[in-house]
């Protein structure tokens, strides 16, 4: 069935509004009619079953037929801030992450970022991004649509780390030596309900000194793997693992 995002000043007691892109979605693509099923989702109720009562030119009248209760997102809060990459990669961790559970997905200007936004810009590529994140949940069938922030730098990345349980940034290095398992003992420590925030690296890796600011803070540095992942890669390396540790194994 299909699924709808609805701000909540459309939601009124047992009936809703879906307006915009939506509406044409509905409308045009699906052929949707009055009588149909669709689930719409309120930002702090979650999803409902609903009908359609009436569509009216730009708007898709609903009411509700039942709330549902559903358990989809991760069981736990997880930020994934990926350095700024050639072409669509960053579109690509937006869409994965999202299908993989990601709450909040924040671009980082790193210092061997080859990309780099210009701000006047910035606010159309997030406002784009923030699309890919909403119609990759309704993909997933997930409730909460991760939200996009606009570019971080270092300093601004340290200190959202101290709101974290748990800081981790993917270095290539841990790659390259003997040593395995550094990922599967870090994330043995995550506890449901708990916040983490994993920081993933450019073409170039990270610079000598963002690898000293990060460890400084207290951020653990973790191998994917004994291959070198591409950085659109490594967050659903780690996504993936997460999962498969709290919700699967």
């Amino acid at each position: 069935m299909q699924r709808y995002f609805v701000e909540k000043h459309f939601w009124e007691r047992n009936t809703l509004q879906i307006i915009g892109e939506d509406t044409h979605h509905i409308s045009r693509v699906m052929r949707m009619n009055e009588g149909d099923e669709l689930i719409a989702i309120h930002p702090d109720k979650g999803p409902a079953q609903c009908f359609i009562t009436e569509i009216t030119d730009g708007t898709v009248h609903c009411k509700v037929q039942d709330w549902l209760h559903e358990d989809r997102e991760l069981p736990v809060h997880v930020t994934i801030i990926a350095s700024l990459g050639k072409g669509d990669k960053l579109e690509q961790v937006v869409q994965k992450g999202t299908e993989l559970g990601a709450s909040t997905i924040i671009p980082y200007q790193a210092d061997r970022s080859v990309a780099k936004w210009d701000k006047k810009k910035e606010p159309k590529k997030i406002q784009r991004l923030q699309k890919i994140a909403k119609e990759a949940s309704e993909q997933s069938e997930r409730s909460v649509i991760p939200e996009v922030y606009p570019v971080y730098g270092i300093e601004q990345l340290l200190q959202l780390g101290e709101q974290y349980d748990h800081c981790f940034f993917a270095y290539a290095n841990e790659a390259r030596v003997s040593q395995f398992g550094t990922l599967g003992k870090a994330l043995k420590n995550v506890q449901k309900d708990g916040k983490v925030l994993a920081v993933f690296g450019p073409e170039g890796g990270f610079s000598e000194r963002e690898v000293e600011r990060l460890e400084s803070k207290g951020f653990s540095s973790i191998r994917l793997g004994p291959r070198i992942l591409r950085m659109e890669t490594a967050p659903l390396y780690f996504l993936s693992s997460l999962s498969y540790l709290l919700e699967e194994a």
